[in-house]
């Protein structure tokens, strides 16, 4: 095969080489990721372990709701008003912190239950915080040009801790207990805040405003005023809240006997998801990146459908893989538009408002999955969610058409934004 053909093919690597900023956020990132799925398999087993009930691990996305909302929205408005180096460093720090926690309950003669929900909590605060904060800073150290191939490197690091974190924290769990991953975890963010120290200051804008619900509110209308965003959003959300299913895993392969396959069962969708960035070079010449968000939201519906109808575990695995490929393709399509949309002096509060859309989906999803599990069954909790999902995601399309029809070329607010990058002096730093 030639060498365009390849290019073609394998991720391209333009941002990894033209950002230093993107070189440290990357290999951060992959650590945190690892370190974090140890932990965000660990725990709901853990729970599982004292209490053997799905409602209770579902519970975990009730607990972790009103906390990421305040403070996403909250952290967006502070990301447009502060360094957002600082915020992601303290707030990294705080992580590390919790874990830590976790660590010194997991090793008591009898672990209590109630901290693990706090910290959980504690968690989703902090996250919240933080995500505006590292999304809003990608814009401003990669090119315009750059920006699907970034959001398909910053998917594969995502993927590389999602496949390893839960394979892992499996066999950890399993063999050595839950204090041993929590102690991965706590090691993981340590190794996180002395690459963040490294990152460039990244100040906020000129005349920018003090946090508030003004500020806030003016976010929240911009993106209510444009269709493209609002359809981001909307699927999204209907996405995650009928098909994420990841609470009841362990219910499942109870019911198939295949306790052994859970570690794989979290990591299957990282694993199609993996296999998808690593022949995403394609979609950097991609243009109708709405079309990206619609169907790749479909095949994710359908896959975990498929997933909830299959007896066989291997058929499951299979499914999981296809549902994580489908996500990585719509996760890429929304992370383009966003950044090529919004503009640099509403980047943080927008990305509070991102926040909402892919991580309050997956908390309402939990409850929902272990709401419906206890109620109707496990099977049916996802094969139900899956065709909710197909059927939301048709109506979102049908009602905000311009979400569809979006072209990077001729979009006005992608065109503005090229040209406000473009204009900026000193340009992107090496």
């Amino acid at each position: 095969m030639s060498t365009s053909r390849w290019a073609a093919v394998l991720p391209d690597f333009s941002p990894f080489r033209s950002s230093r900023d993107f070189r440290l956020l990357f290999y951060q990132g992959t650590v945190t990721y690892f370190g974090s799925f140890m932990a965000m398999i660990a725990l709901p087993l853990q729970i599982k372990h004292l209490t053997d009930s799905p409602l209770a691990v579902g519970a975990m996305g009730a607990v972790e709701l009103v906390p990421l909302v305040v403070f996403g929205l909250y952290g967006g408005a502070l990301a447009d008003a502060v360094d957002r180096r600082r915020m992601i460093l303290l707030t990294e720090a705080g992580l590390g912190v919790l874990a830590l926690a976790l660590l010194v309950n997991a090793l008591l003669p009898d672990p209590l239950l109630w901290p693990l929900y706090v910290v959980a909590a504690g968690v989703s605060a902090l996250a919240g915080l933080q995500r505006p904060a590292l999304d809003s800073l990608m814009a401003r150290i990669v090119p315009h040009d750059q920006l699907t191939a970034a959001a398909a490197l910053n998917g594969l690091r995502y993927q590389v801790g999602a496949i390893a974190g839960p394979a892992v924290a499996g066999l950890v769990v399993a063999y050595a207990g839950h204090a041993a991953a929590y102690c991965v975890t706590v090691l993981g963010f340590l190794t996180s805040v002395l690459l963040c120290l490294r990152l460039t200051p990244a100040p906020p804008a000129k005349g920018a405003d003090r946090p508030s619900l003004r500020g806030i509110a003016e976010g929240a209308r911009y993106a209510w005023s444009r269709p493209v965003l609002l359809g981001t959003y909307a699927v999204d959300l209907a996405a995650m809240f009928f098909a994420f299913p990841n609470a009841i895993y362990p219910f499942l392969a109870d019911e198939l006997d295949a306790v052994w396959a859970l570690g794989l069962m979290y990591a299957a969708g990282a694993v199609g998801s993996l296999l998808l960035g690593m022949t995403s070079g394609w979609m950097s010449g991609m243009r109708r990146h709405g079309l990206l968000v619609v169907f790749g939201a479909t095949v994710w519906g359908l896959a975990i459908a498929g997933a909830g109808a299959s007896a066989n575990i291997w058929l499951v695995l299979v499914c999981l893989a296809v549902a994580g490929a489908g996500d990585m393709v719509s996760g890429l399509g929304r992370a383009t538009i966003w950044n090529q949309t919004i503009p640099e002096q509403l980047r943080g509060r927008l990305a509070g408002i991102e926040v909402l859309s892919y991580s309050v989906g997956p908390q309402l999803g939990q409850v929902r999955a272990g709401t419906m599990a206890g109620w109707t069954g496990t099977r049916s909790a996802f094969w139900g969610g899956g065709l909710a999902c197909v059927a939301s995601v048709a109506v979102l399309s049908a009602l905000l058409p311009k979400l569809i029809s979006y072209d990077a070329d001729t979009d006005e607010d992608a065109l503005r934004r090229r040209a406000a990058q473009e204009a900026q002096a000193g340009g992107v730093p090496a």
